[in-house]
């Protein structure tokens, strides 16, 4: 981990990036290289109902979502938060192999979407977009 950025991150400004994402060798990546990469702080949850519970605690600026959940897939997770007021507004990015087979759904919801395997750099950059956007 780079440390030196670490320590430049100011704890009151910090923004958080929460993942779900069930397979734990992309999820630990991606926490790896959006810790190394970004000023972000990093939240994973490896399912649906996890990311749930962690919700009523963390206050994400930004959601990379996994379509390919265990226990409920990314766009019903997606629905359920969307129904929270609180977190209607969250920025959602649906990362998924199957991005021909659901694209319909993913544009009727206006979220961002990026196709399995992408592009660290895209995804880096997809996220301070997000994170950026009012």
């Amino acid at each position: 981990m780079d440390t030196d950025n670490s320590a430049q991150k100011d704890p009151i400004a910090v923004k958080t990036v929460f993942i779900v994402e069930d397979d734990e060798a992309i999820g630990t990546l991606l926490v790896q290289v959006i810790e190394q990469e970004t000023p972000y702080q990093v939240v994973l949850a490896s399912d649906g109902s996890q990311a749930l519970k962690m919700l009523r605690t963390v206050k994400p600026d930004v959601l990379i979502l996994d379509y390919g959940l265990p226990d409920m897939n990314g766009l019903e997770f997606y629905d359920t938060i969307h129904a929270v007021k609180a977190l209607k507004h969250l920025p959602v990015l649906l990362v998924s192999a199957q991005t021909a087979r659901i694209q319909t759904e993913v544009k009727a919801r206006h979220l961002s979407q990026l196709q399995k395997p992408f592009e660290l750099t895209t995804l880096l950059e997809t996220i301070e977009h997000l994170v950026s956007r009012p």
